[in-house]
């Protein structure tokens, strides 16, 4: 067999496996052009006469475009804050390496291990002693509280990979260590950057249970919104599950469709090498 056939072979079996795992967001796609009697009949129906009805019957919904402007404004403005502090962090565990600092990169990366329901008791308490629960700045700031150790991670990878002579020559000549910061290492780091802003803004996007318990009715995003929503007339709405679905994948499927080269960059936590 020539090396094009085999080529051929190999996209082939990529595609298909592509199209294998991409099979139920297509079906939950095409669920929310469909009537309720046709998502709910046996066998299901390939071909159908598609209707918008569960999409204009979504955006009439009273709270739905605040629950989506919530999963927006909460997931960016805490992926934000959590990829500035994380880098500043990670500039200083690198570069000045204070001691215990395997020590305390390993305490910063265990906050991800716990699981929420471990945790969920005395955040609730805490958030009602602040008064914080259902205000948006105290959801931002626990978001982005969670999202900082995992971005902290992948930056130092890709500041280690940073060699220190840049920032030997520039403070050589006069530079101060905010122009080492942000003129010298941080463009050689921006795929970490993205990609750490990538990997945190999936995870908030997603996130319901903490959103669920200290939020409110102000604070809640989609995924709350599916909770709450997912039951009608006695059964599972199954057409209003399908359409906020898709509507709720658009804006991660687009972003990350432009930033696809960071996230294989971000699971290599850095490649960047250089000497002066």
């Amino acid at each position: 067999m020539s090396d094009g056939w085999r080529q051929h072979l190999y996209h082939a079996l990529l595609w298909l496996v592509a199209l294998f795992f991409f099979s139920p967001v297509a079906w939950i796609i095409l669920s929310s052009f469909k009537t309720a009697d046709d998502i709910l009949a046996v066998p299901p129906k390939l071909f159908f006469e598609p209707t918008l009805e569960n999409y204009v019957a979504l955006f009439e919904r009273n709270a739905f475009l605040q629950q989506l402007t919530n999963s927006i404004v909460l997931s960016v403005c805490a992926v934000l804050i959590a990829v500035t502090v994380s880098f500043l962090a990670a500039f200083c565990f690198s570069r000045f390496k204070p001691r215990g600092t395997d020590f305390l990169m390993f305490l910063l990366l265990s906050i991800r291990m716990l699981p929420a329901t471990a945790v969920i008791l005395p955040v609730f308490l805490m958030y009602v002693a602040f008064g914080w629960k259902n205000e948006p700045i105290g959801i931002v700031l626990f978001y982005a509280m969670f999202s900082i150790p995992f971005s902290v991670w992948i930056l130092k990878g890709f500041i280690d990979g940073v060699s220190p002579r840049f920032d030997e020559t520039a403070l050589v000549n006069g530079a101060s260590y905010w122009h080492v910061i942000f003129r010298v290492i941080l463009p050689q780091v921006r795929p970490g950057l993205i990609a750490a802003f990538i990997f945190n803004l999936i995870f908030v996007w997603n996130e319901a249970v903490f959103n669920f318990i200290i939020g409110g009715i102000d604070t809640h995003n989609i995924p709350v919104a599916l909770w709450t929503g997912a039951y009608a007339d006695g059964g599972v709405d199954w057409a209003f599950i399908a359409t906020m679905t898709s509507v709720y994948l658009i804006p991660p499927v687009i972003f990350i469709y432009f930033f696809q080269k960071y996230l294989l960059v971000g699971m290599t936590f850095g490649t960047v090498r250089g000497e002066v």
